[in-house]
């Protein structure tokens, strides 16, 4: 079966059902509305959801909100949950096109260190990374000029401010910029 088939069913009055068809492991559910699900329908996001659906260790669904769309594999708006020990780790699934802040990273602490910290690492990130209303950083002000720097120097412009590190550029896709940005578009 071609994923040109994918077979969609109503699953309640904002709730549409991907039933698992060829090599899906569970269904795809899509909060919608009748109107945006057409709209959805018109790019490869649903197919994409039906393909999270098939990676190994996934748990229960692959879930699309009504905001999806198509990403690089893994649809923009969408989340699914992957059993630890049979699953797989996707960063594609948070959206790395956008730098959405979202790091893997590897530790020589083993689960139960790990839990035993979650309090103290928590604590530890919401001060180091800055995020959004109510954030910890309240000396970070950007007025349009500066705002325009950002848009046009990216995460150098960071990095020059002690909010990041050299290496982090060599780790950021085009260096953490964008060539070319004009903010005045």
């Amino acid at each position: 079966m071609g994923w040109d088939d994918l077979v969609i069913e109503k699953a309640g009055d904002f709730a549409w059902r991907i039933p698992p068809q060829g090599p899906m492991r569970v269904p795809g559910i899509v909060f919608t509305d009748e109107r945006l699900l057409e709209a959805i329908r018109a790019d490869s996001s649903l197919e994409q959801l039906a393909n999270v659906a098939c990676l190994p260790g996934i748990i229960k669904n692959s879930v699309a909100m009504p905001d999806v769309h198509s990403g690089y594999g893994f649809p923009v708006g969408a989340v699914a949950a992957f059993d630890p020990d049979s699953g797989v780790v996707s960063p594609g699934g948070v959206g790395y096109d956008i730098n959405c802040g979202v790091r893997l990273l590897s530790s020589n602490l083993d689960y139960r260190e790990f839990a035993e910290r979650v309090p103290e690492l928590t604590a530890r990130l919401a001060g180091d990374v800055p995020g959004g209303v109510g954030s910890a950083r309240r000396d970070l002000r950007l007025d349009r000029q500066a705002a325009r720097r950002v848009a046009t120097q990216g995460a150098r412009w960071a990095v020059e401010r002690g909010l990041g590190i050299a290496e982090d550029l060599e780790a950021i896709e085009e260096g953490g910029v964008i060539s070319g940005a004009d903010p005045t578009w």
